[in-house]
């Protein structure tokens, strides 16, 4: 059983969501908050399998909620759930830790398809919503960069050949099962390179991993060339 917790301001959103999971089998709903603030705490005391976060909420935002809870409770996925159909707050959620990104409007498979890889640990990125945080990463930033320590390898060179070809796989949404059998692997040793991935771009989801990935022109066909 999935255990997940809603995060939406808006009450209609909370009991639609409510009752189109409480239709699969698999799924429970343990707990609803109001705002960023209430999932804080309720992901400390119900401990969900999943949380879907809603990026606006009065209060404490889900940015920052996300942010609170992957410092305290890293085990937790965090499925990004929003009307707003903004290219920043995509690559934001997904730096600060989010699994996935889901529009509100997303069809019941593809929020259940992300709910279930979520909890399996994965990451499930729809194509348009990827390509949208591919267009992102091209477009300059208003503000510079912080510069990366001097110690600090360019992340083009810390990645092993074949440690980009399991990120770029990641990247098409493929789960470690797939990426194994395409790359005549164990699923065992796709985790290890996902573990040294983290360890090289400092982050800890797959998600995250895409992100910054994409933003440093790490993956093939991205960045400057």
């Amino acid at each position: 059983m999935i255990r997940i917790l809603i995060a939406d301001d808006h009450l209609v959103v909370r009991e639609g969501l409510q009752l189109i999971l409480s239709l699969e089998a698999d799924m429970e709903v343990v707990a609803t908050a109001v705002n960023g603030i209430e999932a804080v705490r309720l992901a400390a005391e119900c401990q969900p399998d999943v949380i879907l976060m809603d990026l606006r909420m009065p209060g404490m935002d889900g940015l920052e909620a996300i942010r609170h809870i992957r410092a305290q409770q890293p085990q937790i996925a965090i499925v990004i759930l929003t009307t707003y159909n903004e290219d920043d707050l995509m690559l934001r959620g997904l730096q600060a830790g989010a699994s996935g990104f889901l529009l509100k409007d997303t069809g019941r498979n593809a929020l259940f398809n992300s709910i279930r890889a979520a909890a399996r640990g994965e990451t499930l990125l729809q194509p348009d919503i990827l390509a949208r945080v591919l267009a992102q990463a091209h477009t300059p930033p208003t503000t510079p960069a912080p510069a990366a320590p001097n110690d600090a390898p360019p992340l083009d060179t810390a990645l092993t050949e074949r440690e980009l070809e399991v990120l770029t796989a990641v990247a098409r949404g493929d789960r470690n099962k797939e990426i194994a059998l395409s790359l005549g692997v164990t699923e065992r040793t796709v985790k290890a390179h996902l573990t040294n991935i983290y360890n090289k771009l400092g982050v800890d989801s797959r998600a995250a991993a895409v992100s910054v990935a994409i933003q440093q022109g790490v993956l093939p066909g991205t960045g400057n060339q």
